[in-house]
């Protein structure tokens, strides 16, 4: 279905044409690359190390009980910031100039027990080009248990899911290293979907399995051989881990997508959009709490998730600076361009939408 949705590119063409002229204009008058520079190599090692630092002190034996829970709640934290912050920006070919570094970083992903061939799918080809289009858009799937498109059938056990949902939210990358990724690259495999053009299947199953075996080898063997603790003390680390770094990715996402002021849509006759794509994706996405520098610094640019959709070519860093450019823009053509003040009132927003979807208002 996705290869024959088509975008009104007739539509609002100026606009799209007007905005590319000036946020690299703005790259060309100030001198900067477009690309990562030192801060986001400095932020780069610091991810890893709030993900390898507290797993370094989990194996050296030298914490208590409570002390190595702690740990993998950082572990957890330092998780989503290099997915956020780091393997993001690589995927996008946005973290350097050169494709095979964005490639190797890519596969950060991969070191922290995902699948770098299946999110590019899912989120590059997918999500980004087909945003918020139910059916199509994985993101906004829900996995039956949730509801978050319009598309989704309307069931009694949804209608508290604006309570539930936080609970879940946590299990998200729980379902990356065990299942998810595996199930996606059978999908995507018959319909012919990859994640790149020149894409090696073969290779890129080798290097899934791989650092499948690689990563549950040094969270889960590694741990059980140098520490006296059983497979259930493990297994409150594990979950503990995963948890924080699911539900702050998945929260992080849904500020942006499914909150009260974006759209979703469902292909007119013809599985027409009637919208051009880059003025589709300012009606589905929203930022949030731009003023913030802790969350700027640690969400990767994902608060400007505006300026990402439009520019997922730029490195998260310079977003704060073209921001205001995509949004007078945007106000010049009479585009609507969605922001919500602070991280809390987009969860306000989100909750309220999570609560129409449950009872069928949307």
């Amino acid at each position: 279905m996705s290869a024959s949705i088509r975008f009104n590119q007739r539509k609002d063409k100026d606009f799209y044409r007007t905005l590319n002229k000036r946020v690299y204009g703005y790259f060309r008058e100030t001198g900067k690359s477009p690309f990562a520079n030192a801060s986001m190599i400095t932020k780069t090692v610091i991810m890893f190390l709030l993900y390898f630092l507290p797993y370094a002190l989990i194996i050296s034996g030298l914490l208590p009980l409570w002390g190595m829970w702690l740990a993998t709640f950082f572990m957890g934290v330092g998780a989503a910031g290099i997915g956020m912050s780091v393997m993001h920006d690589a995927n996008h070919g946005s973290y350097s100039k050169k494709p095979w570094v964005n490639k190797m970083i890519g596969y950060a992903l991969n070191l922290v027990g995902g699948s770098r061939q299946t999110w590019v799918i899912q989120h590059n080809l997918l999500h980004h080009t087909y945003t918020n289009i139910p059916n199509v858009d994985e993101d906004i799937d829900g996995g039956g248990v949730i509801r978050l498109n319009i598309a989704r059938p309307k069931k009694k056990m949804y209608r508290l899911q604006h309570i539930y949902a936080w609970l879940l939210y946590g299990l998200m990358t729980l379902t990356w290293v065990t299942m998810k990724d595996v199930k996606q690259v059978i999908r995507y495999r018959k319909k012919g979907l990859k994640s790149e053009k020149n894409e090696n299947f073969r290779k890129e199953l080798f290097i899934l399995i791989l650092s499948k075996i690689l990563y549950y080898f040094y969270i889960l063997v590694i741990p059980m051989l140098l520490l006296d603790i059983s497979i259930w003390q493990w297994l409150i680390g594990f979950f503990t881990m995963h948890l924080t770094t699911g539900f702050i990715l998945s929260v992080t996402f849904q500020l942006a997508h499914v909150v009260e002021e974006t759209d979703q849509y469902l292909p007119k006759e013809g599985n027409q959009i009637e919208d051009a794509w880059a003025v589709h994706q300012l009606k589905t996405t929203a930022n949030f709490a731009k003023k913030s520098k802790i969350l700027n610094w640690y969400l990767g640019g994902l608060n400007f998730q505006v300026e990402h959709h439009l520019f997922s070519n730029i490195c998260h860093i310079h977003y704060p600076r073209i921001a205001e450019i995509v949004k007078n823009t945007a106000k010049e053509f009479n585009i609507p361009y969605h922001e919500y003040p602070t991280m809390w009132s987009a969860i306000a927003s989100h909750y309220r939408s999570l609560k129409k979807l449950g009872k069928g208002e949307m």
